[in-house]
């Protein structure tokens, strides 16, 4: 798995390597934003994740996934927030999600 100095130098190299869609986070699926999809937990894998802490302002601390899903032929990125900003989702989405950390 690559290391990257900041959220920006890991969006512009994953968007390189075919991880072209945007997605977003809802209670109990990703969707695409480009795209007229819904994709649950069941239907995309984490490829990979990157972790980024910002000491100086704790609502900049992200982290970002690389995903795919072969039922949609996509690959993509989800930025999202941890700790007290982040979103309010499902156990299946949340246990998805958390599984890569371990």
């Amino acid at each position: 798995m690559n290391e990257y100095d900041n959220l920006v130098e890991a969006l512009n190299d994953l968007k390189a390597r075919g991880y072209d869609e945007d997605f977003n986070l809802k209670q109990n699926c990703i969707e695409c934003r480009n795209r007229n999809y819904r994709i649950f937990h069941n239907e995309f894998e984490i490829d990979e994740y990157h972790r980024f802490d910002d000491d100086t302002d704790p609502s900049a601390e992200s982290i970002l996934y690389a995903i795919s899903s072969d039922k949609y032929n996509l690959k993509g990125v989800l930025v999202n927030a941890y700790g007290i900003y982040s979103e309010d989702i499902t156990d299946e989405m949340l246990n998805k999600l958390k599984m890569r950390h371990s």
